[in-house]
């Protein structure tokens, strides 16, 4: 397939240029239709939104709030009046509102004004849901309110409608995290064309799969949120797995290859890798179905729908890409070093010109190195580190944050804290106790006499149904709150006999957070269990799944951590301009988990399947550990540092939940990749030793087959090792026993031909594969040291060959 994408590469770009400016055509002429409200089924507080549903069919248009306040005398005096009234009047003739209920008018106008007379609102409700109200009648609205103030007369808004108006341009923080991820990749690949790579798979991705979202919501239920997360996933994987695949591309046509090979070889090694890691995002994303939370069903269609396409793009429109620019993929530095090779790459690439040998960077093998001496001393720091960070997710409470989180500048947060302190905290969330039967009267003083509560009062009943506003002592992010809606329901509403429930913004957060944390331990079980099965079938092992299954509640433990420390601590919210401090989203954990989960296998597969191949050579636990862990540290870090970026960015959103998962998936990607992955996990894998590899001989039987990442051939390669394939490997060292680190080490058949070539890592090790038993003919070369040759025999085990190198010494062999 990825060799039919790079010849036929025009064709394959016209095909996704027009599925992208098709489905776009398509969405913007059908519109959106994202669902705006969660069915919370069997709770008390949807049994009392039904109720309400039955009685006030009419009360569907969303319903905003004007609070203004004066400094000197009241809000009843004429020259305050005089100036809000007509601004009411003006909004209230608008198209697109119903009513406006105001304090200078009706029977309940009075209790609209605070008891010091300060401050007074007004509610718009507008004839459709937030998401369906345009910008320009918000902003109108807006705009007429708030020219009326004057010195000694603040006036604010409130409300859904009101909090779209004022978040960031739609897609800044697309634009910032795509700028940021093209920074790292300039830096990491030195060409303009192989940064813009990623980016341009990322777009394709995202844009097709946003798109296809879109029209999936006129036929089934997507929330609003939905889309967003699919951008913040979508991005990050699409970027991580296009640069994977880049990278190997880039190496091979360093080694001599012909761009259409290279290209076919790393769709052939990586490009297997990227779809077993997306096939694993998307698993770990269904998991999300276990909650029985149907509003989720949304999210998890848009984010699989986004990673699919993103795959898609990066094993499809990527080689065909790769076709278009050929070796200007490469830095000019590089191309020019590779042009100088001339015709004979084989041993110019041995005299330092031409193609370059694979090897890891010397920071990488360092590290790997260093990894291997201490794997005590590093393992315990990064524990140590860990735990630290995951300490504060002992004190983790799930709810929802609302305007009162919102930012001080803001309108809606200026308005949220006038109300509360106008007419008390739990005026921002007041309760509704609906009653279908039974004594009213005696529940409102039942209610009324309850500690915690400000005031209750009745609202006329409508079809046999009567509603109880309760205003708590106590705002709605508050643990007092919740006992109340506990006492309420347990104790209050009981003892009166009537039948009755307790709804309310409030109450629905309460419960979301309860459900979701009865549910999340089988969440949990459910995505470790999945990676578990497919590490275990994958890697042949029963060690590293269960490690990686550890790592992965460490990552989530110390990530939450994080997030509580921030967001309900306030730590540092001043300094990212993320408002107040309150309680951690309750949607938040499922799809964290989930994202994590999925990206944290992706570095999983990336590192092991690597040290897994090595193994498999070798049978030599530290090498196979050392190895992997120093050629794919790299790219690892690399992708993690994009995918920092792009979460991150998503703190200029505007939408709390969406800067709240940006900030947590980021540190869950960064302490991931720079801790877990780079030291812990190698670390751990040395202390374990063979056992990594454990497998029982039974288990071994009934496992299926299944390659995650096929070996690389080497260039010049006729064929596949056969079965009796081994190695040779050792040491290079120069006469006084200093490791000599990227020696150039060639095995040649005896009629010349070159089999394998690799360089020695920062210890001097390094590794040679041989196809068959039999006698070969190993060079080595480094400078200043020269040059040094020697036949070797191998038989049908791993043979150890330490090389010597002396400074400026040729040796030939004949």
């Amino acid at each position: 397939m990825a060799r039919w994408c790079y010849r036929h590469r025009l064709v394959v770009l016209l095909l996704w240029v027009g599925a992208l400016f098709g489905l776009g055509f398509a969405a913007s002429t059908a519109g959106t239709d994202y669902a705006n409200v969660f069915s919370l089924p069997n709770t008390d507080s949807k049994r009392a939104y039904d109720l309400m549903e039955k009685a006030f069919p009419n009360s569907a248009g969303d319903t905003d709030t004007v609070v203004w306040k004066v400094d000197e005398g009241t809000v009843r005096d004429k020259s305050v009046r005089s100036r809000i009234q007509p601004a009411l009047d003006r909004i209230g003739k608008m198209k697109g509102v119903g009513e406006i209920a105001g304090p200078y008018s009706g029977k309940r106008g009075a209790a609209q004004i605070s008891a010091n007379g300060r401050i007074a609102y007004a509610q718009i409700t507008f004839a459709e849901q937030a998401n369906a109200v345009p910008k320009e009648l918000v902003q109108d609205v807006v705009d007429t309110a708030q020219a009326t103030e004057r010195g000694g007369l603040q006036v604010e808004l409130g409300g859904q409608a009101i909090q779209r108006v004022q978040e960031p341009p739609s897609g800044l923080a697309e634009m910032v995290g795509i700028l940021a991820a093209a920074v790292v990749l300039f830096l990491a690949f030195g060409s303009l064309f192989a940064m813009l790579l990623p980016i341009g798979i990322a777009i394709f991705g995202v844009g097709t799969g946003l798109f296809s979202t879109q029209l999936l919501s006129h036929v089934t239920d997507v929330p609003d949120l939905a889309p967003l997360l699919a951008t913040l996933i979508g991005l990050g994987v699409g970027i991580d797995y296009a640069l994977f695949i880049v990278t190997r591309h880039r190496r091979g046509i360093l080694r001599g290859m012909e761009p259409e090979e290279s290209a076919v070889t790393a769709l052939n090694t990586s490009g297997r890798a990227v779809l077993f890691a997306g096939g694993t995002v998307c698993i770990a994303l269904a998991g999300m179905l276990v909650t029985n939370l149907r509003f989720l069903d949304g999210v998890v269609i848009g984010t699989s729908l986004t990673v699919v396409f993103s795959v898609l793009a990066a094993v499809t429109l990527l080689p065909a890409l790769l076709g278009v620019l050929g070796t200007r993929v490469l830095s000019r530095r590089q191309r020019r070093k590779l042009a100088a090779g001339g015709p004979s790459r084989s041993s110019e690439a041995e005299s330092g010109g031409g193609p370059e040998p694979e090897r890891p960077s010397g920071a990488a093998a360092r590290w790997s190195a260093n990894v291997q001496r201490r794997p005590r001393t590093i393992a315990a720091l990064a524990l140590v580190v860990m735990a630290i960070l995951a300490i504060p997710v002992l004190s983790l409470r799930l709810g929802a944050t609302d305007q009162g989180n919102d930012d001080a500048t803001t309108t809606t947060r200026k308005a949220y804290d006038l109300l509360a302190e106008g007419f008390g905290p739990g005026f921002n969330g007041p309760l509704q106790v609906v009653v279908s039967s039974g004594d009213t009267d005696a529940l409102v003083k039942g209610i009324g006499d309850t500690a915690g509560v400000a005031r209750a009062a009745a609202l006329p009943p409508a079809r046999g149904v009567t509603v109880i506003q309760v205003v708590p002592t106590t705002s709605p992010q508050s643990e007092k709150t919740d006992q109340l809606i506990d006492t309420l329901r347990d104790r209050v509403i009981p003892a009166a006999g009537a039948r009755a429930h307790v709804g309310g913004v409030t109450a629905v957060s309460k419960d979301f957070a309860t459900i979701t944390g009865d549910r999340l331990p089988y969440f949990i079980a459910t995505i470790i269990g999945l990676g578990f099965l497919l590490l275990l079938v994958a890697f042949r092992s029963l060690v590293v799944p269960l490690t990686a299954a550890l790592m992965n509640l460490i990552a989530a433990a110390a990530s939450f951590g994080v997030l509580t420390a921030i967001f309900q601590w306030g730590w540092g919210l001043e300094l990212l301009g993320l408002g107040k401090e309150g309680p951690v989203n309750a949607f938040l954990p499922v799809i964290m988990l989930s994202l994590l989960f999925g990206l944290s296998m992706d570095y999983q597969v990336f590192l092991v399947s690597r040290m897994h191949e090595e193994w498999v050579h070798t049978k030599d636990n530290a090498r196979a550990v050392r190895v992997g862990l120093a050629e794919t540290s790299r790219v690892i870090n690399s992708a993690a540092l994009i995918m920092v970026c792009v979460f991150l960015a998503f703190v200029l959103s505007g939408d709390s939940g969406a800067a709240m998962a940006g900030v947590g998936l980021a540190a869950a990607v960064a302490l991931d990749a720079f801790i877990l992955r780079t030291a812990l996990v190698p670390a751990a894998m040395h202390l374990l030793g063979t056992s990594n590899w454990w497998l029982p001989a039974g288990l071994e039987k009934r496992l299926p087959n299944l390659a995650v990442e096929r070996r690389e051939p080497v260039p010049g390669e006729a064929a596949p090792a056969s079965a009796g394939a081994t190695v040779v490997h050792g040491f290079v060292r120069d006469t006084e026993g200093t490791p000599v680190g990227g020696a150039v080490l060639t095995l040649l058949s005896k009629g010349g031909r070159r089999l394998d070539r690799v360089t020695s890592l920062a210890d001097g090790s390094y590794i040679v594969s041989v196809p068959a038993p039999g006698t070969y003919l190993l060079s080595a070369t480094a400078r200043p040291y020269g040059a040094r040759a020697r036949h070797v025999i191998v038989t049908d085990e791993p043979l150890v060959h330490d090389v010597e190198l002396a400074e400026g010494e040729v040796d030939a062999v004949s």
